[in-house]
């Protein structure tokens, strides 16, 4: 009984965690992931959606976490997210790695960036002004989750159904104790019926025992006091009988 106890008790802490917990990635995914305004402790993260990277680095739904840092201290090689102004995917944030600096048709200084699937070039030339951040890791597969936590299949399984769970279970312990507290209560007035009865047993014996004490006292009163006898009747004297 204890161990059944001990399961139920591991298994409601289990799923008030994890609905804690989604509840809390909710939370924080919704206010910080491809949000260019937005960072938790200094980084920012980004949902890849394409395989460009795939050849060396991240795949598409990873979630790459980049760090703000002055432009001019990127150099070749380093990967970088950027708002995009390709005119195909504009205003999508992109991450992909440099491939030289340059400048643009305006002379302001940027970066010839690509991505090392394909190895071709980026259409537009990343001014210093677009580019959100260098990158710093990835979480492998958690942008994917993401995606499906924000659709309604996901917020039903990921969300409601342990929460669901958990008043289920919550709902079932209170049923319990509210029929073990019923079955105390009327083990409680049986126990008091029981010892009314053994009471009053006790009480019917103790009156035939005393009733069988006064029949006694009677029985012995009427022994040392018989009624055939009358006092003051003078006994029959022998003399005439002798004389006779």
């Amino acid at each position: 009984m204890k161990v059944l106890k001990v399961i139920r008790s591991v298994a409601v802490w289990l799923m008030i965690l994890l609905a804690a917990c989604m509840m809390i990635f909710t939370i924080v995914s919704v206010s910080t992931f491809d949000r260019a305004d937005r960072s938790l402790f200094g980084y920012k993260a980004f949902i890849v959606l394409s395989d460009s990277m795939s050849k060396t680095d991240f795949d598409a739904g990873d979630l790459v976490l980049v760090k703000e840092v002055d432009p001019i201290t990127l150099q070749e090689g380093d990967i970088i997210a950027y708002t995009s102004q390709n005119p195909d995917n504009y205003g999508e944030t992109v991450t992909h790695k440099i491939r030289k600096l340059t400048t643009d048709a305006n002379g302001q200084p940027g970066f010839v960036t690509y991505g090392t699937t394909t190895d071709t070039d980026d259409a537009t030339v990343v001014t210093y002004s677009y580019v959100l951040g260098k990158y710093q890791g990835h979480l492998p597969k958690v942008g994917s989750f993401f995606q499906f936590l924000k659709t309604t299949p996901g917020y039903i399984v990921c969300i409601l159904i342990p929460f669901l769970i958990l008043i289920l279970m919550e709902g079932i312990r209170c049923i319990r104790l509210f029929r073990k507290y019923k079955a105390e209560q009327q083990a409680e007035l049986q126990q008091q019926r029981d010892q009314i009865e053994a009471e009053r047993a006790e009480t019917q014996r103790m009156m035939q025992e005393l009733l069988a004490m006064k029949a006694q006292m009677a029985q012995a009163d009427g022994q040392a006091n018989p009624r055939d006898e009358v006092p003051g009747e003078p006994e029959a004297s022998t003399e005439t009988e002798d004389m006779s």
